[in-house]
């Protein structure tokens, strides 16, 4: 909806959009839970269900996974010499590398794999979308056939997307480290305890724990919000009225809100 029609609505017309919009954020959470519910039954996992995550787990993950972790380590390789040049340049050469960590291995990796991640996504669900979309897409979940549908389609999806944010943050971040190690010390092993101490001194328990979790905020979010935005599409017959993919928006807007609240965490 234009910004502009907005300050021409009713009060009544307020209400209405705002309600709109609460049912359809509640059915995103809805939906999300009655995945992950399923994905913990040991129900759905029969051999067809196997098979099929394992399908979508190679197609999301190892087939991109050689080609982001380069891509990552190319563009993290040109920000390591930039920081590593410019604390040279004001004498704070001792604090490079735990900047590198901070800032790459703690923020921008995740961030990039959830993105690169959220794009995949959307577009594998979207070329597969026409499938549900001529089956109908129910708007009750709690019936047996949906759920039969969701455990079969959806679930499969879901964790495989989860699994790609995780799998391409965490292969990034390793190589990452090793880069800012020979970026730093070259190859000899002599920087290996000072090295590892700046290192252990950032993922210190706290900052480990919230590094998982927020990583794992951002699967469940990329595996979640463009499928449910898909499916709330589909399901009421609406046409796409511009090329953005339904639910990215939306999904920016929780990888944002996840990163600035785990900031805030961290450093306020």
């Amino acid at each position: 909806m234009p910004l502009s029609s907005l300050l021409y609505m009713t009060p009544g017309r307020w209400v209405h959009l705002a309600a709109r919009y609460g049912r359809s954020w509640w059915r995103m959470l809805h939906l999300g839970a009655v995945a992950l519910v399923m994905a913990l039954s040991s129900s759905t996992w029969n051999r067809a269900n196997r098979l099929a995550t394992s399908r979508h787990i190679h197609a999301s993950t190892w087939q991109v996974l050689p080609w982001f972790t380069l891509l990552t380590a190319l563009v993290s390789l040109v920000i390591i010499r930039i920081v590593l040049v410019t604390a040279q340049s004001y004498g704070l050469s001792r604090f490079a590398l735990e900047m590198v960590v901070r800032v790459l291995v703690l923020e921008l990796i995740p961030l990039s794999a959830a993105l690169f991640a959220a794009l995949r996504a959307g577009m594998a669900f979207d070329a597969s979308a026409m499938g549900l979309a001529r089956s109908g897409v129910p708007a009750d979940l709690a019936t047996g056939e949906t759920l039969l549908r969701l455990r079969r389609d959806l679930v499969p999806q879901v964790l495989a997307n989860a699994f790609s944010v995780l799998s391409l943050a965490m292969a990034s971040s390793v190589v990452v480290l090793l880069l800012a190690y020979v970026n730093v010390y070259g190859l000899s092993p002599w920087g290996l305890g000072d090295y590892t101490r700046t290192v252990g001194r950032v993922f210190d328990p706290a900052v480990t724990v919230g590094f998982v979790f927020k990583t794992v905020l951002f699967g469940l979010a990329v595996a979640v919000i463009p499928s449910a935005a898909m499916l709330e599409m589909l399901r009421h017959g609406r046409r796409q009225r511009s090329n953005v993919q339904p639910g990215a928006l939306r999904l920016l807007f929780v990888l944002l809100l996840i990163e600035a609240s785990s900031l805030a965490v961290k450093y306020i």
